[in-house]
């Protein structure tokens, strides 16, 4: 049998975290309760980088059979002596309350299996599959889901685009394209882009890697959210277009 106390001096206020946190440990006391705290501190917290290639608490180790599976694959690629199929490293890490609430599903299993679902999106189509799954299911969902849908549809884009990572540092987003696709771009038609949101785009280089900075400071979080959505949907767009070969004829 083993114990822990939780003390604080009687005059500290504790902030609402806490107090979240402190109430689920009591809740839950029984045996094989750490799932369902797991679960209760992921509702608090938010779910972390869920679609990206870090993972937050206990995200990362939830998937034991995504991990089976990446072992298959692995082991099938030897087999056949081929490589394995490369997978995306694209990282999205924004401030967005991006969560599926407790009163949206109950279930912790169910609550896994959607949080996979959404991480394994690679298409416009998945997203919309999962939209009419989840309302078919589980009704009208909230708006923390719909920055889930919102996110994962934004990475179908970055993908796309080419974008190697998004992430936000207090008031500044950066968007880091790969090496390869930096090389391709047309620096002009990333101008056009940016500058239509003014002086809230910022352009630079990391290396040999293209870098955009959305300055978000005293921005309500909807609108630079929808930015970004339309800075990753336009970078589809911005390579140089290739010169027609000439044929010579003799």
């Amino acid at each position: 049998m083993a114990y822990a106390f939780f003390t604080y001096r009687k005059d500290k206020v504790l902030t609402e975290v806490a107090e979240k946190r402190l109430q689920s440990i009591k809740e839950f006391t029984e045996l094989g309760s750490g799932f369902k705290i797991a679960m209760r501190d992921l509702s608090i917290r938010g779910a972390g980088n869920i679609l990206g290639a870090q993972q937050h608490g206990f995200i990362d180790s939830v998937g034991f059979d995504l991990y089976s599976q990446m072992l298959k694959e692995a082991v099938d690629a030897k087999r056949n002596d081929q490589p394995a199929e490369e997978k995306s490293t694209l990282e999205i890490d924004v401030e967005v309350d991006a969560y599926i609430p407790d009163a949206y599903i109950m279930d912790g299993h169910q609550k896994i299996e959607m949080y996979k679902r959404f991480r394994g999106i690679a298409s416009l189509e998945e997203v919309e599959e999962l939209q009419e799954e989840m309302i078919d299911r589980f009704g009208e969902y909230p708006e923390e889901v719909s920055y889930l849908f919102m996110i994962a549809e934004m990475k179908v884009y970055a993908e796309k685009a080419g974008i190697e990572s998004i992430k936000q540092l207090k008031q500044e987003i950066s968007i880091l394209l790969r090496e390869k696709v930096s090389s391709e771009v047309d620096g002009q038609k990333v101008f056009e882009l940016g500058s239509k949101y003014g002086r809230m785009v910022g352009f630079g280089m990391d290396g040999n890697r293209m870098k955009l900075v959305l300055h978000i400071k005293g921005v309500e979080q909807s609108k630079w959210l929808n930015i970004l959505f339309e800075m990753a949907k336009g970078l589809q767009y911005v390579k140089k277009r290739r010169k027609p070969q000439k044929t010579k004829i003799e």
